[in-house]
C-alpha cells in the first residue's frame, strides 16, 4: 500500500492560508549583513484538505507569497470523522514527533504551535495532541502532516479488508 495520495489541484478548493513561522536569516558579507526571510505557511480548506510550504525571499511578504504557492503544490486529503481524527496516530519527521488522539465533541483543538495551525486548516475541531522532541516549526508541521496521512476512515478500512463497515466496528 503506497502512502502517496493523488495530486489535488489548488484551484478546486477555497483555501485559507496561515503563517506558522517567519525566520530571519542573516548572511554576513564584505559590505555588511544581508537579511533574508524564510516563511513556513499552511493552507487548507477547513474540510479535510491541507498542505504546507516554505518560501524564502528578501522580504517577509514575498516569502509568505512563495510559501503559499509552494503549499498549494503539496495538498493532501485527510479523513475527518465527526469533527475529530478517526483514531490515534503518531507522525515523525526529523527530530520531531507528534501524537494525535481523537477527542469528544466540545474538547476543541488541544495543540500548540504548528500542530494547531495544521489541524485548524484541515478542519479538525476536537483533538488531543502532544508534540515531542524537536520544536522546530518545519519538523512539527511535517510530523503533523505525516500523522494525518496515516489516518484511515472506516470506509477505507472496510474496503481494504473486504468486509462491511458494520464489521469494522463490531468485529
Amino acid at each position: 500500500m503506497s502512502m502517496t495520495p493523488k495530486k489535488l489541484k489548488a484551484s478546486d478548493f477555497q483555501l485559507e492560508e496561515k503563517v506558522v513561522s517567519v525566520n530571519r536569516v542573516t548572511k554576513v558579507v564584505k559590505g555588511g549583513r544581508n537579511f533574508s526571510f524564510a516563511a513556513v505557511v499552511v493552507v487548507g480548506n477547513g474540510n479535510g484538505v491541507v498542505g504546507y510550504g516554505l518560501g524564502k525571499a528578501k522580504e517577509v511578504t514575498n516569502a509568505i507569497v512563495k510559501g503559499v504557492e509552494d503549499a498549494k503544490k503539496n495538498l493532501v486529503r485527510v479523513p475527518i470523522l465527526r469533527d475529530t481524527v478517526p483514531h490515534a496516530s503518531v507522525g515523525k519527521f526529523g527530530g520531531g514527533s507528534v501524537l494525535l488522539k481523537p477527542a469528544s465533541p466540545g474538547t476543541g483543538i488541544i495543540a500548540g504551535g504548528g500542530v494547531r495551525v495544521v489541524l485548524e486548516s484541515a478542519g479538525v475541531q476536537n483533538v488531543l495532541s502532544k508534540s515531542k522532541g524537536s520544536s522546530n516549526p518545519h519538523n512539527v508541521v511535517k510530523a503533523t502532516l505525516q500523522a494525518l496521512l496515516q489516518l484511515r476512515d472506516p470506509v477505507t478500512v472496510a474496503a481494504q479488508r473486504g468486509i462491511t463497515i458494520d464489521k469494522v466496528f463490531n468485529g
